[in-house]
């Protein structure tokens, strides 16, 4: 460096040196800020790949103990009906399951969720609420079977934490069953079991079970069989879980 402050490169380039050192502090101030940029993008990537799996383990956990929610639901439905003599008494609403906390009407679950057992009957039957005559028999892609349309009836209610004599269930999930004619019954009467006695009918000591267990959030798990009636024991023809779009 002479001493009139200017310098020269290697290449011949005249610089000044007080300008050079400026701008070699100025380089590296915008490094240091692209590292602490890049560092809390990496931070915050992070973090949020560590909620999302914390998100996706709870819901898939939540979801799990919903889908035993409503098979065990089910299941307590299976051992009330096993000593039902008459399905007509069922479908008719006379008879319900010894698992039911209180009429009908709106619960308040201690996940702070609500339902409205009548309101899930309707939209069970009807696809909404409320839900007429006309709309049961109403012929829709999803019940083509006119007068012999299922009439779901609410059959069996509660906490999963009340199915355990002990209280040992430390869940909030709330369980619905309900019962309904088979559609393949030909009578046209979905609150009676059909009659053989009339003629040939490949519904006759059918009966349908849906069985819901509802969670935080909205959050269901649903189940469906079809039980034949037959003794000593009833008969389960079929039983698959629905997975539902919303």
């Amino acid at each position: 460096m002479r001493a009139d402050g200017w310098t020269t490169s290697r290449y011949g380039e005249r610089r000044y040196a007080s300008a050079a050192g400026k701008d070699e502090r100025g380089v590296a101030i915008l490094l240091v800020l692209l590292a602490m940029m890049l560092l809390s993008a990496l931070g915050g990537a992070l973090a949020l790949t560590t909620s999302s799996e914390r998100q996706v383990a709870a819901t898939y956990a939540s979801g799990t103990e919903l889908f035993y929610a409503a098979d065990a639901g089910f299941q307590r439905a299976m051992q009330d009906l096993a000593v039902v003599t008459d399905w007509n008494q069922v479908l008719s609403g006379g008879s319900v399951s010894t698992f039911i906390d209180g009429a009908p009407g709106r619960r308040v679950m201690p996940s702070g969720s609500a339902i409205d057992l009548a309101q899930v009957t309707d939209v069970l039957n009807c696809g909404r609420s409320p839900c007429g005559i006309a709309d049961l028999q109403a012929i829709t892609s999803a019940r083509p079977w006119g007068a012999n349309n299922p009439v779901w009836r609410l059959y069996a209610h509660g906490l999963l934490s009340d199915l355990s004599p002990s209280s040992a269930l430390d869940s909030t999930a709330y369980i619905v069953v309900w019962v309904a004619d088979d559609p393949l019954d030909t009578d046209g009467m979905p609150l009676l079991d059909g009659d053989p006695a009339g003629g040939p009918n490949p519904g006759a000591g059918l009966i349908q079970l849906q069985a819901h267990a509802y969670g935080v959030n909205g959050t269901r798990r649903v189940i469906e069989a079809t039980l034949k009636h037959a003794s000593p024991r009833n008969r389960v023809l079929s039983w698959r879980e629905i997975r539902q779009v919303s």
